[in-house]
């Protein structure tokens, strides 16, 4: 059963759209794959190789950038910035890592969160190549209906979903992993973790700026306080894998639906929706507490708890 359920899934979410689902229905589910793509990303870099990124807004950001300023200086579709994003990315991943990947720990995790306030302040100052706090807008839409964006967004997340699973499943995951759990004893085993960790950054970023050029093209606007937003990107994505399981395959796709959801009922709510990222906090809180794997790490654990409650 397991085998096939990946299959099963994604042939139900391809039919959803046929069930005649209204535009805002459309508009949460494109949202919830979208961050189950960053969230598998981060968790690829963060969960598997163990380096915890909060810089991820930079590879979001970068992505989006790409598809908008390919629109804004060329003319050309955005869409071609989905492709393009995979080599503008890498390279800036690969800086990325030549600079943040000498540290170790907390000081990677603060040298990931500098890159991406630095990418935010650039962004922000480069006026005639970013259009800087105005942001780039897209003139026209290419649909207006949603379900071409869902198919579009789907097809990222299963070709994400699959790269990462065998990526996993090979020798680099076993290098991953190794590097996550002592680093310098996969370096006494002849391991270069230097190597393998920068392979793990630029995978990492180049799923990430493929949703950042999706967002491009979807959302039809960006500035850089929305793509490379610290709180609203790369504090939110590692609170998806973390409410979900790290190093888990499914834990990213179960996080994204919670937080998405979580963030719309809080929205709706006037006197809670300035108070958003105090509630993230409060179940972040919650979650390292009582289940510190995510949902599905703790499975089991809940199920216990359920078994025990009907006993009770």
């Amino acid at each position: 059963m397991k085998k096939w359920l990946p299959y099963i899934i994604t042939g139900l979410l391809a039919l959803l759209p046929l069930i005649g689902l209204s535009t805002y229905m459309m508009h949460i589910l494109i949202l919830v794959i979208m961050w189950t793509v960053i969230g598998m990303a981060w968790n690829l870099l963060g969960g598997y190789c163990g380096q915890v990124s909060f810089g991820h807004a930079a590879f979001f950001g970068i992505g989006a950038y790409t598809a908008g300023i390919l629109y804004f200086k060329t003319g050309l579709s955005a869409w071609w910035g989905i492709p393009l994003s995979i080599f503008f990315v890498s390279v800036a991943s690969l800086l990325i890592g030549y600079v943040t990947l000498r540290l170790r720990g907390p000081f990677f995790a603060l040298g990931t969160l500098a890159i991406g306030e630095v990418c935010r302040v650039t962004a922000e100052n480069l006026r005639d190549f970013t259009q800087g706090t105005l942001g780039i807008m897209l003139k026209e839409r290419t649909w207006i209906d949603k379900t071409w964006y869902y198919y579009i967004i789907l097809g990222i997340a299963v070709f994400t979903f699959i790269s990462i699973r065998k990526i996993i499943n090979s020798k680099l995951g076993y290098y991953f992993v190794a590097i996550r759990e002592d680093q310098d004893a996969a370096e006494s085993l002849g391991i270069n973790t230097t190597l393998y960790k920068t392979i793990a950054l630029i995978l990492s970023g180049v799923f990430t700026g493929l949703a950042g050029a999706f967002y491009m093209n979807y959302m039809g606007y960006i500035d850089p306080e929305i793509v490379f937003a610290l709180h609203d990107i790369s504090i939110i994505t590692i609170m998806v894998v973390m409410v979900g399981g790290v190093a888990t395959f499914w834990g990213p796709v179960v996080g994204a639906v919670i937080m998405v959801l979580l963030a719309e009922m809080i929205r709706s709510i006037p006197r809670l929706g300035v108070a958003h990222q105090t509630m993230f906090g409060i179940l972040l809180i919650l979650i390292i507490i009582f289940l510190p794997n995510g949902i599905v790490g703790d499975f089991s654990k809940i199920r216990k708890f359920f078994r025990f409650g009907r006993a009770g």
